[in-house]
This record gives C-alpha cells, sequence and structure tokens, in this order.
C-alpha cells in the first residue's frame, strides 16, 4: 500500500497557487495591458515577454520534454492528413 497523493495528481498547495493566479489575471485583466506597456517602455519588450512568461507558468501546465529516437534503426516519421 502505498502512501501520499496518486502518481500525475497535483500538489494542493500548487492548486490553490495557481487558483490564485488565475483570480488575480482575471480581476486585473483591465489594468494587466497598461502594465506591460510601461514595463515595455521602461524596460523593453523582452521585459513585458518575461512577465507574461512568468504568470503563464501558473495558469497553463507545461509541457512534458519527450524525445523519440525513431524504431530500431528507422528515422521518426509523421504524417499529417489535411481535410478529413
Amino acid at each position: 500500500m502505498s502512501k501520499g497523493r496518486p502518481t500525475g495528481s497535483k500538489n494542493k498547495a500548487t492548486q490553490e497557487m495557481r487558483m490564485v493566479v488565475a483570480d488575480f489575471i482575471e480581476r486585473n485583466s483591465n489594468k494587466m495591458q497598461g502594465w506591460l506597456e510601461q514595463i515595455e517602455i521602461d524596460d523593453g519588450p523582452l521585459e513585458a515577454f518575461k512577465r507574461i512568461e512568468a504568470l503563464l507558468e501558473y495558469s497553463i501546465p507545461k509541457l512534458a520534454r519527450t524525445e523519440h529516437t525513431g524504431d530500431k534503426e528507422n528515422p521518426v516519421s509523421f504524417t499529417v492528413k489535411w481535410g478529413e
């Protein structure tokens, strides 16, 4: 019998923090554009983007990185079908 939360489940503190940040963003969305514009003026567009990126981390989960080296000696291939 394993103890603790199930594999893949979110930590309660992490869930609560995501909710707090999402609520903050929702309540201040009308102000955030002005804040970002001021950051861009003062520190440049890269700094403004970094602020957006920092907030997104709490509202959109990061995707896990995976590597696939192919099947045996064959390279990885992808098939994209359009219009089906």
